[in-house]
């Protein structure tokens, strides 16, 4: 840290942040800004003022004094407030500014690690989304027909209903706004998801144990159920239980899409 630095962190300061960690048993860099503004005697706004919007000139002035500052790398904050700020408010009404304050870091944090508010979101919604089981599910293409179904289905819904929602609101919001962030983000993913979702689909039916139907329209068959589930499953109540349907879109599926050797397995499993 360079000498400026450590003129702008006050020693008293430093001492307030220790103290409060001590007293609350956490690392340095993980007590709230607002907790070392109440133990050094000022408010939240005067001590991001004193530390110029810098949350890690604290922490390093706190490393200068002899402490390790511990807590987790500010990426890992900010895609964690991120989220649950998607979650609840949704992705329209979400800044940097916003992500900022509950990760407890400044804007020029965000910048400096993320470049735009695009990649940060990028960011979240490749932690959140169920974009790598998709992945991942689709990447065998030996495994039984049956089994990859059901498996996508309840992984899948899992990935989309748990807390922090953030793959749920953010289909929201391309729905609402085709030419929205969310569109962008979902414009970066997909192509992925195209070619390796679609190629285990051409797979299949190259296989002979999926009908000959395009591609595209396979896939829309597949997630068109589950996503249509999930978005109104808040307003009806969740009057089906997700496990039960989730049996019934695989076997809805396979009676839709499967040959006729497969349509048997789907009736027994449905």
């Amino acid at each position: 840290m360079s000498s400026a630095d450590e003129l702008m962190v006050s020693p008293d300061l430093v001492t307030a942040a220790i103290q409060a960690a001590e007293r609350h048993g956490k690392d340095v860099a993980d007590v709230p800004l607002r907790t070392i503004a109440q133990a050094a005697g000022m408010s939240r706004s005067t001590l991001v003022r004193r530390l110029n919007g810098s949350r890690q000139a604290l922490d390093e002035a706190v490393r200068a004094a002899g402490v390790d500052p511990g807590g987790r790398p500010v990426r890992v904050r900010a895609i964690e407030a991120g989220a649950r700020l998607i979650s609840d408010r949704g992705l329209a009404t979400v800044t940097l500014e916003a992500v900022a304050e509950a990760a407890e870091c400044s804007v020029h944090s965000l910048y400096a690690i993320f470049g735009t508010r695009d990649e940060l979101f990028a960011a979240i919604y490749e932690r959140y989304s169920p974009f790598k089981d998709v992945l991942r599910l689709s990447a065998d293409p030996c495994a039984p027909l049956e089994h990859t179904v059901a498996e996508f289905y309840r992984t899948v819904a899992a990935t989309l209903t748990r807390e922090p929602r953030v793959a749920a609101a953010m289909l929201s919001d391309l729905l609402g706004n085709p030419r929205g962030i969310a569109a962008r983000i979902f414009a970066r993913y997909f192509p992925r998801v195209r070619a390796s979702l679609g190629g285990w689909m051409a797979t299949q039916v190259q296989a002979g144990r999926m009908r000959d139907i395009p591609v595209p329209l396979l896939m829309q068959q597949l997630m068109g159920p589950l996503l249509a589930h999930v978005l109104m499953r808040p307003a009806v109540g969740g009057e089906v239980d997700l496990e039960h349907a989730c049996s019934a879109f695989t076997a809805s599926f396979l009676r839709a899409v499967g040959t006729q050797g497969h349509l048997d397995n789907a009736g027994e499993g449905g």
